[in-house]
């Protein structure tokens, strides 16, 4: 389906009822289709609903406006479009950094946070060697592959999965491919990260080789009052779609525990 969002329109999966609704929010080189094994352990409890961001998967691929601040009004428009009254927020990687800055906006209706090996708010400085290593990653089926099997995961994907993964990340608008690595991993949203008011929740990879358990400790975890760590073992950055199962039923822990139906 689609929605018009901040001037282009937004792809997004809504399956489910009940709530508060579920929102997801994707990984760089990821999708909406990046959560479905956690959205289909979910749904038949809440409403998930789940967004390709700007350039990636089905939505609009527009020339520039690929920052954090971009993509957060994108979503933020799309959550008064889609009128909703009271939702959580799941994103995961570049979409928990959207995420965060969503939060700390206050908006109506955001009654949790849940952030998935989340890139801190405050930015991520990317040395020019892995920022090179970064613009080349998703260049072809076998770049993909490498950043899969060397970086992204901990244990191997299923072959379904990981065919799917490379042709999302293959998939991506080029500008949008190249914003992240130069842009918007360094890019500061956190100035009013201590602003942000719901119950959070951080799940990260304990082998995350991306955004490590201490990084996220500091500059996440200690930065939001409140929110609590959990640390699924063995596992790497891309959780969604390496351990689909614990994450689902982490998330729906949390949502149970801090945000009533």
């Amino acid at each position: 389906m689609k929605l018009w969002a901040n001037g282009i329109n937004l792809n997004y999966h809504d399956e489910g009822k009940g709530g508060p609704a579920l929102v997801f929010l994707h990984h760089w080189g990821g999708s909406s289709r990046t959560s479905t094994g956690v959205r289909q352990r979910l749904s038949a409890k809440y409403r998930t609903i789940a967004i390709d961001l700007r350039g990636w998967g089905d939505s609009d691929a527009p020339e520039e406006g690929y920052s954090i601040v971009d993509m957060t009004n994108d979503v933020q428009c799309a959550m008064s479009v889609l009128r909703l009254e009271r939702y959580v927020v799941v994103g995961h990687s570049m979409g928990g950094k959207v995420a965060q800055l969503l939060a700390s906006r206050r908006p109506g209706g955001l009654a949790g946070l849940v952030l998935v090996a989340p890139t801190p708010a405050g930015g991520v400085q990317v040395p020019e060697e892995q920022r090179r290593a970064m613009l080349s990653a998703y260049d072809d089926a076998a770049s993909v592959a490498g950043a899969l099997d060397n970086v992204l995961t901990a244990e191997p994907l299923t072959a379904e999965l990981r065919q799917q993964a490379i042709e999302d990340s293959l998939r991506g608008a080029p500008q949008a491919k190249h914003a992240w690595p130069t842009s918007g991993r360094a890019e500061d949203v956190a100035a009013d990260i201590d602003r942000i008011n719901v119950p959070t929740i951080v799940i990260t990879g304990e082998l995350d080789k991306i955004d490590p358990v201490p990084i996220l400790q500091r500059d996440v975890v200690e930065r939001i009052r409140g929110t609590r760590l959990e640390i699924l073992s063995g596992a790497g950055h891309l959780l969604p779609m390496e351990r689909p199962a614990d994450l689902a039923q982490s998330i729906g822990r949390f949502v149970a525990q801090n945000v009533p139906s």
